[in-house]
């Protein structure tokens, strides 16, 4: 077995291994409101989130081809700088995780692939009119939008249940039902953009390492094996659920109730999935995060646990560049005690 084999697989369990984790980790995006307002128990909450993820991971490859050619240089891409960048974000992950901090998965990866193509390439290999437009742009917009969607949602909804004049209870069970539907919808939004970013780094590895071969028109297509990898390996890491990062989400930020949880998530999925349209690898964590605040700042700005928030802002700044660095870090190790 070659080394080129040998290290091609071993890019392709580290990237599983991402999926995987991505799945845990980020499934408190699809679950933690449902969970926290006991619309389902922990159970059938992790069971309900996997079958949407695993359905929306198989409804486009628009962010997978963002992920892997559209903002590094697929030409100078090695198997070596994608088993540096999945390691990088494999280990913020891990470590956000163990600190119950909702971070973003995404720009955990995409921080892992710059870091690593710019040691290797150097700065021009980075693509940067696309990064800025698909990932530090929507970085910057989209918490402020799931703010304000989520934000004025709530108010139309409150506003409508002013009108009919329902009482507290009559409205928190309707809510209940409705909170189905809209888990729902996040769980399948958070498929359709999360699980293609692991699709793109696989393809970009059997590339790499000339499994694959680039189509006659140059396209970047992924194939459908490798698409149904990723959507079960995504639903597996959500149904084990990251209790931690559940925990913070639906309780540490604000109380939420079934009213509330149905503003945040129909907020956050819609603008996930037009994200998910246009290409965009957007962090779903973000926005359902910054949804859930500006729903609970229609009724009290005091209901929000700022300091708390402050927590998860903090990592979600240092999550591009901690991961630029690791990368780096990790290939420098590889090129001069190992191949060297």
């Amino acid at each position: 077995m070659t080394i080129t084999i040998i290290l091609l697989i071993s890019v392709i369990a580290v990237a599983l291994a991402f999926e995987f984790i991505n799945g845990f980790h980020d499934c408190a995006n699809a679950i933690a409101t449902v969970v926290s307002t006991k619309v389902l128990s922990p159970k059938q909450a992790v069971l309900f989130g996997a079958s949407l993820e695993f359905i929306g991971a198989l409804t486009g490859t628009h962010v997978a081809k963002t992920i892997g050619a559209g903002i590094v240089n697929a030409d100078m891409i090695t198997l070596t700088v994608i088993f540096c960048a999945l390691s990088a974000a494999v280990l913020w992950n891990l470590f956000t995780w163990w600190l119950g901090l909702p971070s973003s998965s995404s720009h955990a990866l995409i921080g892992g692939l710059l870091g690593a193509t710019i040691v290797k390439a150097g700065v021009d290999a980075i693509h940067i009119q696309t990064l800025m437009d698909k990932v530090i742009i929507p970085m910057f917009t989209s918490p402020v939008l799931g703010f304000c969607v989520g934000f004025t949602l709530m108010l139309l909804i409150a506003w409508v249940v002013i009108l009919l004049k329902e009482g507290p209870q009559k409205v928190n069970n309707q809510f209940r039902k409705l909170q189905l539907l809209s888990s729902g919808l996040m769980a399948l939004s958070h498929g359709s953009n999360d699980a293609q970013k692991t699709m793109g780094i696989i393809t970009l590895a059997l590339l790499a390492g000339g499994v694959l071969h680039k189509s006659p028109t140059g396209d970047f297509e992924i194939p459908i094996y490798v698409i149904i990898t990723c959507a079960l390996t995504m639903a597996a890491g959500t149904m084990n659920g990251g209790w931690k990062i559940i925990k913070t989400m639906g309780h540490k930020i604000i109380k939420l109730k079934p009213i509330h949880g149905f503003a945040a998530e129909t907020s956050a999925a819609g603008l996930i999935l037009t994200a998910s349209h246009f290409g965009i690898p957007l962090s779903t964590t973000h926005v359902i995060s910054t949804a859930i605040m500006g729903v609970g700042s229609t009724f009290h700005a005091h209901a929000v646990k700022w300091r708390v928030v402050g927590n998860i802002v903090i990592a979600w700044v240092v999550t591009i560049p901690a991961c630029m660095l690791l990368s780096s870090i990790i290939y420098y190790c590889i090129y001069h005690f190992l191949v060297k």
